[in-house]
């Protein structure tokens, strides 16, 4: 694929890089060695990915690509050198070809040069430019003579030159040409709501679209951002009952491109999008999003992944024992953040908060880490920021643009929505909560809900993470809104019938 150097002066701030008229000959002239394509599988995948590379549907020529290399692996040519060596000549091409460099041979190491040199190739156009690098390394070491290696590696060294420099003109580039996603996570009870009101009130004078994820079966986090309003309905969208990193990822796919033509439609560029995930969410799928979808990556860039860390309970969360094939999500969280905002640190001693903090580092040690408290933060810390990398997330995991990853929760947690109507009775509400913290709190990871309590003017905002809990008032019913009650309750091994029954004990009774 040759159209990367048209795209240059786009992703590169106006810097062309090209190989020149013979590089350009050489890099086409390699072509298939063996007399007929049709035997091999993984040739016909390798021009499949070439095309899909030309055509600029790069995140499907990823897919491709990989599934040639598996083929290649799978192949009797190969056979000997991939001996106790399973998955290295796709997952980590340079150690294989050190490590099998004897038993490869002839037309074999041209292939898989070629094979590596094809995926440098489709990296480089996703600004993978240091993981391409090392596929060509690879493939240097294969066919050090080869004119379309060394080509694509006098390309890439360049390219990684401009990076580098960090030019401005590249900053306003992209800052015309792409809209920035920021994505909010964190786990459970975090304060990343709380982060997002901050943000949205700010007096900025930025136009932020927001989509908001949330695990349980009732949506509450709508009646929680107070903006809402001046926002504008056509500015948020809600996505319930699943995560965006599984269940309801196509969702984000469509939320986000909706996003993207109602602004052109409207004439008014938006300056960012916020993504609020659930505190269950894997960040990796959705970081993916931003290269699966050809029109999400050709229209806006992930600026970063801002991680809300709760100091008062999430050590408990890092170190708990999940069974076996189920991910630790606030431990991925914690891995693939951007920056890092250690919250409730009034809650924590100096020693806890030294704790926590060092417990961050083994997981993501160069990360930057901001203290605060009610996730107060300057805007410039989490929006603008430019941290998001491929590069350094596909060095931390290898297989981050693979199609088919399998998040998997813990099934022993899950979600209780209530929704009824009728007035609770504020005495009655605090002593079923604290018996129910004190017997079940250490399983109840979240709680939250709007609720109609008697003499209280407007709906009673409540929230509670584990043992601690509060609520307060917030503001009027709307015109035409009927005051109800919702809440919800994440956590493990929770009783439906035992917590609807026990809400309902609150309400007073109508007559």
């Amino acid at each position: 694929c040759w159209s990367r150097s048209l795209k240059v002066s786009f992703r590169f701030g106006g810097r062309s890089v090209h190989v020149g008229a013979q590089g350009l000959a050489a890099a086409m002239a390699m072509s298939c060695t063996a007399p007929s394509c049709d035997c091999e599988p993984w040739r016909e995948k390798l021009e499949a990915a070439r095309k899909a590379c030309e055509e600029a549907r790069y995140f499907e020529a990823v897919q491709l690509i990989n599934s040639a290399l598996e083929a290649f692996e799978a192949s009797p040519a190969v056979a000997g050198a991939c001996q106790g060596r399973r998955g290295l000549l796709v997952t980590e091409p340079r150690r294989f070809v050190e490590e099998a460099d004897a038993s490869l041979q002839g037309a074999t190491r041209i292939d898989l040069a070629s094979l590596y040199a094809m995926r440098a190739d489709i990296l480089m156009n996703l600004g993978g430019l240091r993981r391409a690098s090392g596929e060509l390394e690879a493939a240097s070491l294969l066919a050090p003579e080869d004119k379309r290696v060394s080509g694509l590696k006098e390309e890439c060294a360049k390219l990684q030159k401009v990076q580098e420099r960090g030019l401005e003109e590249q900053k306003e580039l992209e800052n015309q040409s792409k809209v920035p996603a920021h994505m909010l996570t964190g786990f459970l009870g975090a304060g990343k709501t709380t982060l997002l009101n901050h943000i949205l009130q700010g007096s900025h004078g930025k136009r932020f679209a927001v989509i908001e994820n949330e695990f349980g079966e009732i949506g509450i986090d709508d009646k929680l951002i107070v903006t809402k309003e001046d926002l504008g309905a056509e500015q948020i969208i809600e996505m319930n009952n699943g995560c965006i990193c599984c269940t309801v990822r196509g969702d984000l796919i469509k939320g986000l491109r909706s996003i993207l033509q109602r602004s052109v439609a409207n004439g008014q560029r938006l300056d960012g999008v916020i993504i609020e995930t659930t505190g269950l969410a894997d960040p990796a799928p959705v970081a993916q999003t931003f290269f699966a979808d050809d029109y999400v990556q050709a229209r806006m860039v992930l600026d970063g992944i801002i991680t809300v860390v709760d100091a008062k309970h999430v050590l408990q969360h890092l170190r708990e024992e999940k069974p076996e094939g189920v991910e630790n999500e606030a431990v991925e969280q914690i891995a693939f953040a951007d920056r890092i905002l250690l919250n409730k640190v009034d809650l924590v001693s100096e020693e806890e908060l030294a704790e926590v903090e060092a417990e961050i580092r083994k997981i993501n040690r160069g990360v930057k880490i901001i203290r605060t408290q009610n996730s107060k933060v300057d805007l410039d810390e989490v929006v603008g920021i430019r941290g998001f990398s491929l590069d350094r997330v596909l060095e931390a995991e290898s297989g981050f643009l693979r199609d088919d990853q399998d998040h998997q929760h813990d099934s022993s947690v899950s979600s209780v929505g209530i929704q009824t109507d009728g007035q609770c009775d504020l005495g009655r509400l605090n002593a079923w909560v604290a018996t129910l913290l004190k017997e079940k709190g250490m399983d109840i990871f979240r709680m939250k809900g709007v609720l109609n309590v008697k003499d209280c003017p407007g709906p009673f905002v409540f929230q509670g993470i584990h043992m601690i809990f509060g609520g307060q008032p917030q503001g009027k019913w709307k015109d035409g809104e009927t005051p109800n009650n919702r809440l919800v309750f994440i956590g493990r091994h929770l009783d439906r019938k035992e917590l609807t029954e026990g809400f309902q004990a609150t309400l007073i009774d109508p007559t």
